[in-house]
C-alpha cells in the first residue's frame, strides 16, 4: 500500500528515519512530505508513534484535470459509497500548483458537489459536509493539472496530540518541538532546561522521546476508524504494544521556567494532562537567574522572535541570552530556535551549528552553542545565516 507522511519543511529526513523504524519501506523524500510503502498495521503504526508526522494520508487515484468539468466527472467516477457511508459527514481539503485550477475552495467545491451528486442519484440523498470535524476527510492535490486524491487516515492534524489544554501566544507546534529536540542529539538521559518553557511543549516532547511514550496516545480518534475497512482489533494490539513498549524515568529530569506565575500555571496543567509531573520540574524565575541542575546537560529554547516586542526589548533579550549562557549554562549545550537571524547576532556567541527549520510560514534557524569554561569574547561579527 502506498502512504505519504506529511511535515515541516526541514524535518523530511528525521520523519524517514522514524517511518523506517517502524518498517516503512521504498521511502522516498518530497517536499514536506515522505512518500512510502507498508500495510495497515504500518499505517496504524505511523499515526500512533511518528513524532514529526502531521497526517498519513493514503492515495487512491491518480488523473489529469484540466478543467473544472474534467474534474468534477472523474471525482464522479469514483464508487464513493464502497469508501463511506451515507450517515457520515466528509471534508475535502485542495492545494494547488501549477495549475490551470487557481482556486482551492472552488476546486474543494466542486469535488463536493461531485461526491454529493453520485451519492444522490445512486440512493436519493446525500451525505453531510463538516468541515471541522467530518468523519471522512479526502485530500485533493494539483500539481501540474495531474490530481491525485488521497484519504486522510490521521483525522486531525497528528500534532495536536491531545495533552495541550492550555496555550500562551504563538506556542510552538508539538511536531516541530519533537524534531528540534531529536535534531539536538539529546542522549535523553542527560538533564534537559527550557528556561522559558511557555505552554510546556519542549520539555513534554522530550519527556515522551525519552520515556518511549507514543506521541499520539492521548489522540480520542483517527480518521481511519471510520473507515469501512477499518481492523479494531490490529489496532487494539498495536495500541497496547505502544503501552507495553513505554520505559520508567529511572531519575530522568527536565526543568522549565518562566517569568510568569500565569503561564507556568498553563504549563503545569498540560504537563499533568500529558502525566508527566513527575519527570518535569518548573521554577518561576527570569531566563538570567536560571542555575543548572547539573554540570552538564541540555537547553532548548524557541524564544520570541520581536514580532510582538517593541526593537529595544528583544535586542536587549537577546543579548541577556548570551549573558545568561557564558554564566550560568558552562558545559552545557544549548540551542535556540528562532526567525529573526538579525537579532540572534546579538546573542554575541558563535554558534557551532546552524540548521534551517520552518517555524509555520517563519524562515527560521537552530542555533547551537557548546558553552566552555572560561569567557569568550563577544562576537558582534557573527553570522547566523
Amino acid at each position: 500500500m502506498l502512504l505519504i507522511a506529511k511535515t515541516f519543511a526541514g524535518c523530511e529526513e528525521i520523519l524517514e528515519q522514524e517511518l523506517m523504524a517502524l518498517g516503512a519501506e521504498n521511502t522516498n523524500i518530497l517536499t514536506r512530505a515522505v512518500q512510502f510503502e507498508g500495510d495497515l498495521a504500518l499505517m496504524y503504526k505511523a499515526n500512533l508513534h511518528c513524532r514529526t508526522a502531521l497526517r498519513i494520508l493514503k492515495p487512491i487515484c491518480t488523473f489529469e484535470a484540466i478543467d473544472e468539468d474534467m474534474l468534477y466527472n472523474e471525482v464522479k467516477n469514483i464508487d464513493w459509497s464502497e469508501l463511506f457511508s451515507l450517515n457520515q459527514t466528509f471534508a475535502i481539503n485542495a492545494t494547488l500548483n501549477n495549475s490551470n485550477l487557481t482556486h482551492s475552495l472552488y476546486v474543494a467545491l466542486k469535488a463536493k458537489d461531485a461526491i454529493a451528486d453520485q451519492f444522490r442519484d445512486k440512493f436519493g440523498e446525500r451525505p453531510n459536509v463538516d468541515v471541522e470535524f467530518p468523519d471522512f476527510r479526502i485530500h485533493l492535490h494539483i500539481y501540474e493539472n495531474n490530481c491525485t486524491l488521497s484519504l486522510d487516515s490521521s483525522g486531525d492534524s497528528l500534532h495536536k496530540r491531545g495533552y495541550r489544554d492550555y496555550t500562551n501566544q504563538a506556542p510552538i507546534n508539538e511536531a516541530l518541538a519533537a524534531a528540534l529536540i531529536i535534531l539536538s542529539d539529546w542522549d535523553r538521559k542527560m538533564p534537559l532546561a527550557d528556561f522559558m518553557c511557555g505552554s510546556g511543549t519542549i520539555l513534554i516532547e522530550a519527556a515522551l522521546l525519552a520515556l518511549n511514550i507514543a506521541p499520539n496516545k492521548q489522540k480520542d480518534w483517527f480518521g481511519f476508524q471510520g473507515w469501512k475497512d477499518y481492523d479494531k482489533a490490529l489496532w487494539k494490539q498495536i495500541y497496547a504494544d505502544a503501552i507495553k513498549a513505554e520505559l520508567k524515568p529511572n531519575g530522568l529530569k527536565l526543568y522549565g521556567s518562566d517569568i510568569s506565575g500565569a503561564v507556568l500555571a498553563k504549563a503545569k496543567q498540560n504537563i499533568d494532562h500529558a502525566g508527566l509531573a513527575d519527570v518535569i520540574q518548573l521554577r518561576k524565575c527570569s531566563f538570567e537567574k536560571f542555575k543548572t541542575p547539573a554540570d552538564e546537560g541540555m537547553m532548548i529554547c524557541n524564544p520570541p522572535y520581536g514580532l510582538r516586542i517593541e526593537p529595544k526589548d528583544i535586542l536587549a533579550m537577546y543579548q541577556g541570552f548570551g549573558d545568561a549562557m557564558k554564566q550560568n549554562f558552562k558545559g552545557w549545550t544549548c540551542w535556540f530556535l528562532t526567525g529573526n537571524l538579525e537579532v540572534a547576532k546579538h546573542i554575541g556567541l558563535r554558534p557551532s551549528r546552524k540548521m534551517v527549520m520552518y517555524n509555520g510560514p517563519i524562515e527560521c534557524r537552530f542555533l547551537k552553542f557548546e558553552i566552555y569554561d572560561g569567557t569568550k569574547r563577544r562576537d558582534k561579527s557573527l553570522s547566523v545565516e
